[in-house]
Order: C-alpha cells, then structure tokens, then sequence
C-alpha cells in the first residue's frame, strides 16, 4: 500500500503517526518545526485516515507493515518515529518488529495496554453526518453538536471534510472499514514485543490513558523508556500544549 505522505525539510528522518480519526495534517504546524531543527519530517496518513488509500482490512500489524513498506519506498533508515494514540501503538509495534529500523521512539499518550472501545458515539456521529450530505462545514459543525459536546473534538473531526463534489462534503476516512475493525484499535503489544533502544513516552496529565499502574507494563515492553508528564495537558497533548510538547521532543531526540 502507497501512504499519503508531506515530507517537510531536509535531515535526519523523522515520522509522525497521527492518531484514530485523525491525519498527518493535524501535525503539520510541529512538522514544520522539527524540519527546522534539521528533521526530514514525514507526516503520514494511516491506511483508511486522510488521503491514504482505503482498505476493508485494517490491523496494527497491517499498519505497522506499511510504514515498513513507506521507508523502503522512500530509502529511509535509522528512523524516529513520533506516535499519538493510534498511531502510537503502530510505532510501538513498528519499533519492537524492526528494531534495527528505528533509531527512537516518542509514543504520545497511549501505553501497550488493551484498551476497550470507547469511540462508538464519535462513530455514530460521523456516520450520520455522512449520511446527512451537508452542503456548508458550518451546518457540519451544528450537526455534530447533537452527538460530541467538546468543541475542540469536533473541530478535530471536522477537518476530514472535503468537497467530494461542487455540491456535497464528505469524509476522508474509510468509516465503514474502521467501524468493521473497531475493536482493533484498542488491542494490546503482543506480549513477547520488546525494544531494547531509547523511548519517551509522554502523557497528558490530565488524560487517564497511562497511570501509574501502566509504567511497569511500559518498562517491560520498553526498558529503556522514560515517561514525561505535560501540565494540564489532556489526551491531544501536542495540539493542547505545543511548545511544551515541542521541547520535550527536542531535548530527547
């Protein structure tokens, strides 16, 4: 599978894995940061996310085999990989099956653990936006409000609209795959997974995807990982908290 990629800048290799209903573009303002910093930044869509291709079939080791897919594409070796969420799990299971691939990992607040599903009434509104065939993105937003209250995950899911025709939005992603394989996301790292070389993992801490009672699950699959928590930062840490995030990136890679 051919991945949609932006590849900002010139340097050392640098991936950026977006999150579940998310894209690469969600990560475009740090991409151009780190290509600054002299990264080769490549912000991916996941298979079914953004303008990636679209596939009934949709698994983490699928999504991990892309990516191994992508660097032979592209001639990339000695790779950090960035991961938020869905997106960290496939760098998590990318790292621990090719370990001589990636030189880092940065897994943004997910740990390696089962997690159940949790995305369904998100589900249900995006299918019924999509079914609704809207006409203006501000009737899309005042239709989300029945079914997501937060308004900066509306806004979040609202950025995979597009202009399908003159006439008609509709959805970048593969809605119909991802709800298929909705409990897919949520799966734990294989048990025997193990990466021997350096990971930070950073959480938000007012986000409850990785306690306390997690960190000795992530030193079993990572003994070389460091967790860094970011004040008053929830689970969309690096959008809520940039330049914090930003900086806690840079002092590790």
């Amino acid at each position: 599978m051919k991945l949609h990629s932006l590849i900002l800048g010139e340097g050392k290799p640098l991936l950026i894995l977006h999150g579940f209903l998310g894209m690469s573009d969600n990560w475009k303002t740090l991409g151009k940061k780190f290509a600054d910093d002299g990264f080769q930044v490549h912000l991916i869509d996941q298979r079914n996310h953004g303008k990636s291709p679209h596939s009934d079939e949709f698994s983490y080791e699928l999504m991990a085999n892309d990516i191994v897919e992508y660097c032979e594409q592209n001639d990339l070796d000695d790779i950090t990989v960035i991961g938020h969420s869905m997106g960290g799990k496939t760098a998590m299971l990318l790292a621990c099956e090719n370990e001589a691939l990636v030189k880092k990992l940065i897994v943004v607040d997910i740990a390696p653990k089962y997690y159940a599903p949790h995305h369904q009434q998100i589900l249900k509104g995006l299918t019924a936006l999509d079914e609704a065939r809207l006409t203006s993105r501000g009737d899309a937003e005042d239709f989300l409000k029945e079914y997501i209250s937060e308004t900066g995950v509306r806004l979040f899911l609202l950025k995979n609209l597009y202009w399908k025709t003159k006439k008609q939005l509709s959805l970048r992603m593969n809605l119909d795959a991802l709800k298929a394989n909705i409990e897919q996301i949520g799966r734990a790292l294989p048990q025997d997974a193990v990466y021997k070389k350096p990971v930070l993992f950073i959480k938000g801490e007012l986000s409850n995807y990785i306690g306390e009672e997690e960190e000795d699950l992530i030193k079993k699959h990572f003994p070389k990982a460091e967790i860094e928590p970011i004040q008053n930062a929830g689970h969309w840490v690096h959008a809520e908290k940039m330049e914090e995030f930003y900086r806690t990136v840079i002092q590790f890679v």
